[in-house]
């Protein structure tokens, strides 16, 4: 399993898709990196030769992936809620910060539903006690 910015990448998919794996490495610029390592996207990640891999690791140095970039994202949004900006305040309070509707979906970001209100009548019944006369 070839190994890269710090990531083992699968052995079975194509050099182009493996790639994506890298946390920072997408669909986009992982052509540009093929292209500067002189890499053939279609080869197997199992059948690129240790030089190539040596050429990916350098293409890949180049730009912020893995732990640099995360740690660059983290402190843009402890920027963001340390400024008291719209987005920090949204990011804090765990919603969605890119204007989507909350009223009905964000079930990703606010988490499981919580019933607030009043009950229906069929919950109504089965919590309340029966009382002797």
């Amino acid at each position: 399993m070839p190994r890269i910015a710090g990531i083992d990448i699968p052995e079975q998919k194509r050099t182009e898709v493996a790639l994506t794996y890298i946390f920072g490495v997408g669909r986009r610029n992982v052509k540009q990196i093929l292209a500067e390592a002189n890499v053939n996207a279609d080869k197997r990640a199992k059948d690129l030769a240790t030089e190539e891999v040596a050429r990916l690791q350098r293409a890949i140095d180049k730009i912020n992936t893995e732990g640099n970039l995360r740690k660059q994202i983290r402190e843009n949004i402890e920027r963001l809620k340390r400024i008291g900006t719209y987005r920090g305040l949204r990011h804090a309070m765990g919603l969605p910060v890119h204007g989507q509707r909350t009223r009905t979906n964000a079930r990703t970001k606010r988490g499981k539903r919580k019933t607030i209100g009043a009950m229906k009548k069929e919950e109504l019944t089965k919590h309340e006690t029966p009382t002797k006369e």
